[in-house]
């Protein structure tokens, strides 16, 4: 893994958009974030492309969730890609992230490959403690995230998705979490949909592993600036 813990998350149309872009950030970035929306867009080959041709470590970010034998099959099959990092939902339960991080260590191996960081996403930065109890979770984000990454520890995999509000607590109660943290905003920048947020350093201060951060980069007038400049303040 990169030393670089700035994933930048490139939610844009189409290959050729996402690798002009990842070539003007390469040098300011550990890695490309490369989600659902460009999945569904391009396919697997377009996330091959991207992760030959821009020359950095990919996080496949699909959030697999659903029964333990099909999670399982879905791993298998986009370890052809050698994704540095692939997410999976905690609320698929234990047999199912057991499931997934089992095919991705076996698969990893049949293909003579490093495995990648098989975490798994708590509550959506996206939500807040209303939007929890609207689908039935009474617990608020804090608790709700503490008991999902304590599950996720228990069935063998790497370690969180969760937005930087809760990071020290997962690192409490699983120091040796790998942690993937969304919901990053550098100063001045616009929340959007996100709801748990934070600065870029104070985010690894309290025990991020790695930053997703998007807009606050693929948006600016300077992508490679901005990246440049989120790059320096935490490494200043």
């Amino acid at each position: 893994m990169t030393r670089n813990p700035i994933f930048c998350a490139l939610d844009v149309p189409g290959v050729d958009a996402a690798l002009a872009l990842g070539r003007r950030i390469a040098p300011h970035v550990g890695g490309l974030k490369l989600g659902l929306e460009f999945f569904c867009a391009v396919g697997p080959e377009g996330i091959r492309r991207v992760a030959e041709e821009a020359g950095l470590p990919v996080f496949l970010d699909l959030k697999f969730h659903d029964i333990p034998n099909t999670v399982a099959g879905a791993v298998r099959s986009v370890m052809t890609l050698k994704p540095a990092i692939l997410t999976v939902h905690a609320g698929g339960g234990r047999a199912m992230l057991e499931a997934a991080g089992n095919a991705a260590r076996e698969e990893a191996a049949k293909l003579g490959c490093a495995p990648p960081k098989v975490v798994a996403v708590t509550v959506l930065t996206s939500m807040d403690a209303s939007d929890l109890n609207a689908v039935g979770v009474s617990a608020s984000p804090a608790d709700q995230v503490v008991r999902l990454a304590e599950l996720v520890r228990d069935s063998g995999l790497d370690g969180t998705v969760c937005s930087p509000k809760e990071v020290a607590l997962v690192k409490e109660v699983w120091p040796e979490a790998f942690t993937v943290v969304p919901g990053i905003r550098p100063a001045g920048s616009n929340v959007g949909d996100q709801k748990r947020v934070m600065g870029p350093r104070e985010a690894l201060e309290a025990g991020a592993s790695v930053l997703v951060i998007g807009r606050p980069i693929t948006e600016a007038a300077d992508p490679a600036g901005a990246a440049e400049a989120i790059a320096r303040s935490i490494n200043g």
